[in-house]
Parts: structure tokens; C-alpha cells; sequence
């Protein structure tokens, strides 16, 4: 029963998870970014979206709740999770080197009654 309710919970927090990176890309894409790629992996790299904007690479971990509960969605994204997405956008700007301009946002999702509540940290370092 226990391990039931377990995967239950892992299968919302994917869906939660998609469903916010849905959002994130029609909120990028109504602001002026143009998309390249979404859920990008090399190996067990992955950054959630990459996006271009006058003519600067943006790395965006995109991060979504359903409640305050847990705190806010930006709270989630700890030191050890910007460096794994920095380390993914080396490898991401070795393969593909035209980019010289490079920034690092993350994209708070919060999911209320009222619809969904963007927060962007813009050009973020630890």
C-alpha cells in the first residue's frame, strides 16, 4: 500500500513538473524569447529550457508547485542544482559555440486557484 501511494505521489510531482515547464514555455515565448530547446540532455545533462533573447543564451531551471506547503517553487533550487545546471550548459556551449553571452534564470511556478503565478529570477549565480 505504502509503495502505491509512493509511486502515486512520484507520478503527480511529474506531472506537476511537465505541466509547469508546459507554462514556462508559452510564458518565455509571450515575453519575446525565442525557444531552442526544452528538457535538452547530453549524457545526464539536462537543462530545462533554453531560450534566446537579443542575442543572449538563457539556461532556465523552471521550477513548479501546486501549494506553498513545501515552500516556494524557487526555494527548490539549491546551490547543488545550479551547479549540475551549469555544468550542463558547458557542455551545452561546447557543442554549439556561436554563443558568447550566457545567463543562468530560474522560473518560479507557483499553481493557485487563480491561475498560475510567475516569479523570474533573472542572471542568477551562486
Amino acid at each position: 500500500m505504502n509503495m502505491i501511494r509512493k509511486n502515486e505521489g512520484k507520478r503527480w510531482e511529474q506531472f506537476i513538473g511537465a505541466h509547469g515547464e508546459s507554462l514556462a514555455r508559452k510564458y518565455f515565448s509571450a515575453n519575446g524569447y525565442q525557444i531552442l530547446e526544452a528538457n535538452w540532455r547530453h549524457g545526464h545533462w539536462e537543462i530545462d529550457i533554453i531560450a534566446e533573447k537579443s542575442g543572449i543564451l538563457h539556461i532556465i531551471e523552471v521550477k513548479t508547485r501546486n501549494s506553498r506547503s513545501g515552500g516556494y517553487p524557487e526555494e527548490n533550487v539549491n546551490r547543488k542544482k545550479m551547479l549540475t545546471v551549469m555544468k550542463a550548459a558547458e557542455v551545452y556551449m561546447k557543442l554549439y559555440k556561436k554563443w558568447q553571452h550566457l545567463q543562468f534564470d530560474i522560473l518560479a511556478i507557483n499553481l493557485s486557484e487563480n491561475g498560475p503565478e510567475f516569479f523570474l529570477l533573472e542572471d542568477v549565480y551562486i
